[in-house]
């Protein structure tokens, strides 16, 4: 007999886990900090990825239900993957800092080299998952493979609703 993961307490677990990623890929103003607490900022960013990775990690073990054989190859492949996620993650938080540097003075030409940015974060994360589905596929089956490909988008659609609605709105000379 299959147990059914129960998506609503799921999604509220990954909710709580959520809003501390909102914390740890945002800044929370546009304004300028001494160096000393942006530092402290910057070690706190650190500190919360580091500690969302490992939640969403224990999230999905939960979720995919492996035995021990299956545990011993999959957790290579995903340590592999996060390690890529977390680099262009990387990439995403240097995205949303130029946005908040940029937020008071945007202009169009900035707007469009954000915008850019972030589809380009888009593709990337979906190439990332594809890769990681066939590697998986490969190792454990399409079933754990597709399993993996759905909690890992499901996790990544809260994080983005997180993050997105701690964002203001981009306005500009043509926003009207």
């Amino acid at each position: 007999m299959r147990s059914k993961l129960r998506v609503g307490g799921f999604a509220a677990t990954v909710l709580l886990l959520a809003g501390s990623t909102a914390l740890a890929q945002t800044p929370a103003a546009p304004t300028a900090k001494p160096a000393s607490q942006k530092t402290n900022i910057d070690q706190d960013i650190k500190l919360m990825r580091q500690n969302v990775r490992a939640q969403k990690s224990k999230l999905m073990l939960s979720a995919l239900q492996l035995d021990a054989d299956q545990t011993k190859k999959f957790l290579p492949i995903y340590k592999s993957f996060e390690a890529e996620l977390a680099k262009l993650n990387d990439l995403r938080e240097a995205t949303i800092r130029e946005y908040a540097a940029n937020y008071d003075n945007m202009t169009d030409t900035k707007a469009d080299e954000l915008v850019n940015q972030g589809v380009s974060y888009y593709k990337k994360r979906a190439d990332l998952i594809a890769t990681y589905y066939d590697k998986i596929r490969a190792a454990l089956g399409t079933g754990t493979a597709a399993r993996f490909a759905q909690v890992e988008s499901m996790l990544d659609n809260i994080i983005d609703l997180q993050i997105q609605s701690s964002v203001p709105l981009i306005w500009t000379p043509t926003s009207g």
